[in-house]
């Protein structure tokens, strides 16, 4: 009977979950809405723990701040985990491995570089200073809760130090290193945790791992907040309303370039951009226009290429790598545009120099007959198969070949064809 009701409360008793996730690339505002979520979903399902797996360059302030408020207020234990081998948790990665109730690192992965860097404006030495020493106490005060090196993790921020997840764990940033997420969970079962005043006992051995993926939605908004992204969809919707402006009535050219414009509008408004960049740009779309309609003889559309790629560099103000367009896609972009007007250009000026064909000064050149004599210089011809009238400085008999030298009007102006002209 005992052993009975004893396998009745194995079968009834549900196996603890463990709820893990993945963070690859900048931290920005889905990233932190997405994280914010899964913590909120970890804690409404009674997950006992959650693994954050983490590899990501830096991000921004805003969207830092928010995880880490979320992570130190959270009802659940967070572990973040910088893996895999190669990984990194740098710049705001650092502030968020910190703030977690463990900290774990997988061989070969490294951890540092959390000075501030500007975002989409020039700091003086004064404002540099106060906003270092911010990010430091800010970094003070996680390293203190979390009971973690606190004179490293200074270091980190005021002099970009960096180390690998060996020294990390020999100067205690991290609590252990582990090759992989099953060890990881080997390692911390039985660990104590302190959580809101209380200590919790964590059974990972054989707990249930649940992993939490983002989205449809947050994957294709986190590839908008990619710079090289954002900058390719905004020259791609400045594009289209150009050739909608250039032939009204394409209609598709005016709905990609509108979709294209409004999806970059959202990723400008995630990066720290440069509006003085974001205006030599249209400025230089402006003035490739304008080199289509007003002769120029080519100087507008120098200006436009010079002044399209000063606005690309200039268009993210920042010195973090990871919040710049790449100068490989600017160069390439910038050339494949100037070749395109110069293209243009070239199509517009052969245009004028060529002669018309249609019309009555379309036919200078052609060859005729007469069919009604020219006398006193007046007279018919006949020119591809229509009739003209027909003016000529001498007279000319019926049946006769004549040559078209211009038109005046709807007035043929010919002469007698030369013999050796056939």
């Amino acid at each position: 009977m005992n052993a009975l009701l004893f396998a009745l409360f194995l079968v009834q008793t549900p196996s603890p979950r463990i709820f893990s996730t993945e963070v690859q690339g900048v931290i920005g505002p889905v990233v932190a809405e997405f994280l914010t979520k899964t913590i909120d979903r970890a804690e409404e399902e009674g997950a006992q723990m959650l693994v954050i797996n983490l590899d990501t360059p830096g991000g921004l302030d805003e969207s830092m701040r928010i995880i880490v408020k979320k992570m130190l207020n959270a009802r659940i234990p967070i572990c973040v985990y910088v893996t895999p081998p190669g990984a990194r948790a740098a710049s705001a990665g650092v502030f968020i491995t910190a703030a977690a109730h463990v900290a774990a690192m997988a061989p070969g992965t490294n951890i540092g570089a959390a000075h501030p860097v500007s975002m989409g404006q020039k700091m003086d030495s004064t404002m540099i200073e106060k906003v270092t020493n911010d990010a430091v106490a800010y970094m003070k005060s996680i390293a203190r809760k979390r009971g973690r090196n606190e004179k490293w993790l200074e270091r980190s921020v005021r002099e970009s130090e960096s180390i690998t997840s060996e020294e990390a764990l020999k100067l205690g940033v991290i609590d252990l290193i582990a090759l992989d997420l099953n060890e990881l969970l080997k390692k911390l079962d039985g660990r104590k945790i302190a959580l809101d005043g209380d200590t919790v006992v964590l059974r990972t051995s054989e707990a249930e791992v649940v992993e939490v993926k983002m989205g449809l939605r947050e994957r294709l908004l986190s590839i908008l907040t990619n710079p090289n992204i954002a900058y390719i969809l905004l020259i791609l919707g400045f594009y289209g309303l150009f050739f909608e402006l250039s032939h009204p009535g394409a209609i598709l050219p005016g709905v990609v370039g509108a979709i294209s414009i409004i999806l970059a509008f959202y990723s400008l408004q995630t990066l720290p951009v440069n509006y003085a960049g974001l205006l030599l740009i249209v400025l230089a779309m402006v003035l490739f226009f304008a080199e289509l309609h007003i002769q120029s003889h080519g100087l507008l559309g120098l200006g436009g290429a010079v002044s399209f790629f000063l606005g690309s560099l200039m268009l993210f103000g920042s010195n973090a790598p990871f919040l710049r367009i790449s100068m490989g896609l600017i160069l390439t972009v910038t050339g494949l545009t100037a070749l395109f007007f110069l293209f243009i250009l070239a199509k517009a000026i052969l245009a004028l120099k060529r002669k018309p064909a249609t019309g009555a000064e379309g036919l200078i050149g052609s060859k005729g007959f007469v069919t009604q004599p020219i006398k006193g210089g007046r007279g018919t011809v006949m020119v591809h198969g229509e009739l003209w009238q027909a003016r000529s400085d001498e007279d000319i008999e019926k049946g006769e070949e004549i040559e078209v030298t211009g038109a005046d009007g709807l007035t043929m102006i010919v002469r007698k064809k030369s013999k050796s002209g056939d």
